[in-house]
């Protein structure tokens, strides 16, 4: 079972998920596929995000409605 706060540090952003509030749209999916994937429990896991451009991470970030996904940058600043 994964934990329900999974950070990865990807280039000079880091990338959150907070599997607590996921529901499964899979909308980060269709922005960086490669980066995202659902778990058997219908929610959010990394899959492989340095395989993918910092600006489709962003996106993909945005792109959830709930929130699940945020973006901060090394300086501490938070893009999403």
């Amino acid at each position: 079972m994964l934990e329900e706060i999974e950070e990865r540090g990807v280039g000079d952003i880091t990338i959150r998920i907070d599997r607590s509030i996921c529901v499964g749209f899979g909308h980060c999916m269709d922005e960086a596929q490669d980066a995202f994937r659902l778990q058997d429990d219908n929610l959010v896991a990394f899959a492989d995000p340095e395989r993918v451009t910092r600006d489709r991470l962003v996106a993909a970030c945005e792109a959830c409605p709930v929130g699940a996904l945020s973006v901060v940058t090394a300086a501490g600043e938070q893009l999403v």
